[in-house]
């Protein structure tokens, strides 16, 4: 069975993906019940999430960096 599993587990709350596979808690879940096709649907669905994900890591640490400014 094909996973997208990095054991880089580590939710980002601003998006609800994880930071490693970019699937949702309910995914990494039910990942062994649903069928090849679901899993190929999610799989291609993963970059764009990890995209979106650092993203928004970046636009947060950014932030936080700036001098006088809070989070």
């Amino acid at each position: 069975m094909q996973t997208p599993c990095i054991h880089v587990c580590s939710m980002v709350p601003a998006t609800g993906f994880c930071a490693g596979c970019g699937r949702t808690l309910q995914e990494i879940g039910g990942w062994m019940n649903y069928t090849d096709a679901e899993r190929r649907g999610i799989m291609a669905q993963l970059p764009a999430r990890l995209a979106t994900a650092a993203m928004t890591s970046r636009m947060k640490t950014s932030l936080a960096e700036r001098p006088g400014q809070s989070s």
